[in-house]
């Protein structure tokens, strides 16, 4: 067991023997096939590397997907068959829900389950690469666009866009467990495997399962059958990224525990998490485009008010939010989603309060990256250092 998971693991046990047990355990597991994939891609130049991952991903290149490592095919064949439980038909209610929702998604997403993930271990990958401290935007555009993906009819059929992008995630994983592995920066005995099966099994239950009850708190409607297809839509992600079945949740009830347990097992949110979770709030205006000083002080402003009330007192302090009181903030931003919608009824083109519109267009303003899906990968642990991705 990873030392840091010393201190809360019998309290964790005390309420849930089977299943903290389990979380460590996979603290230690990154993703087998993936990672055997990169270490033999590691072997070319990069620009052959994206060839051959490009020409599995697209089928764009016969010479190139024959010739591919053998690691690499294999990725590729175990994934083309989704797993028996797979319906894709049934993710039709799900993909209504996020659409119909789709201007409440992101503020979820940012304000609450991205903050909530990054209160983890998981941090410490996210603070020694740098991912939001360069080319921070452009990440989280990406992100942002495999969700949208994810979530358009037939997008994660094998080889729809959604498909591709997740397994996309699961190699720039792969990668970064390599780098940080062969770097003097990651303390294994202490934190175990980088980007572990434990974390990203932790944060498919936030994306889904927290998404909900957040997407909820901010207005959102949905029926039952919409909140299950939801589900599953993200369940079907997570294995295309690689979470193992033996972590990865089978319902919205399963993922809750799964993320309250995971939650007790972590250390508290260290330095690491705090740089990152602000850092994510503080990129919220200029993923909006937002300009100038005072406006983005503006929004985020509103983005950790908003946060605070989403993730809860106890840990916005842990994070060391800027104080500011929660009372009344999700009913006010309820009213005012509301009264968005009426207003567009009534006047499309009315003035808007700033700040909600540009929280609540997020999403819209940032689903897609101009260069289109790539497959190059990081070369250097350091995100300032590494070439572009």
């Amino acid at each position: 067991m990873p030392t840091d998971y010393a201190l809360r693991f019998e309290a964790a046990r005390r309420l849930d023997t089977k299943l903290a047990d389990l979380y460590v355990a996979h603290s230690v597991i990154g993703d087998p096939l993936a990672d055997a994939a990169v270490e033999e891609l590691a072997a070319y130049s990069r620009a052959e590397a994206t060839r051959y991952v490009e020409a599995m991903m697209e089928h764009s290149d016969n010479a190139a997907a024959r010739n591919a490592p053998p690691t690499l095919k294999a990725l590729f064949e175990e994934l083309e068959t989704p797993p028996d439980w797979v319906d894709l038909a049934s993710f039709n209610p799900g993909i209504r829900m996020f659409h119909r929702n789709s201007k409440l998604v992101l503020g979820a997403f940012v304000g609450g389950v991205l903050v909530e993930g990054f209160a983890t271990n998981i941090s410490k990958a996210f603070f020694i690469t740098g991912r939001l401290r360069d080319q921070g935007v452009r990440r989280l555009r990406q992100n942002n666009r495999q969700m949208v993906e994810m979530f358009m009819p037939g997008g994660l059929e094998p080889y729809g866009d959604g498909w591709k992008l997740s397994v996309r995630v699961r190699l720039v994983h792969a990668q970064v467990r390599r780098l940080l592995a062969a770097s003097d920066q990651w303390d294994r005995e202490a934190w175990g495997e980088p980007v572990s099966a434990a974390h990203t099994g932790f944060a498919i239950c936030a994306f889904s399962a927290m998404l909900i009850r957040h997407l909820k708190e901010l207005g959102a409607s949905f029926d039952e059958e919409e909140r299950a297809s939801f589900m599953q839509v993200w369940r079907y992600s997570g294995h295309l990224m690689g979470i193992p079945e033996t972590i990865l949740f089978r319902d919205e009830a399963e993922a809750l525990r799964l993320f309250e347990i995971g939650r007790l097992c972590e250390p508290p949110p260290g330095y690491q998490a705090t740089s990152m979770a602000n850092a994510l709030i503080n990129s919220a205006p200029l993923v909006a485009g937002v300009e100038g000083a005072e406006a983005r002080r503006s929004l985020a402003k509103y983005v950790y008010s908003i946060s605070r009330a989403l993730i809860g007192n106890p840990l916005a302090d842990a994070l060391k939010y800027p104080p500011s009181s929660t009372f009344g903030v999700l009913l006010w931003f309820r009213f005012q989603a509301k009264f968005e919608r009426v207003l567009d009824k009534i006047i499309p083109r009315a003035v808007r309060n700033r700040n909600f519109a540009n929280f609540t267009s997020l999403l819209e303003v940032s689903m897609f990256d101009e260069t289109g899906i790539s497959y190059r990968m990081p070369d250097h642990v350091f995100a300032e250092e590494s070439s572009r991705w």
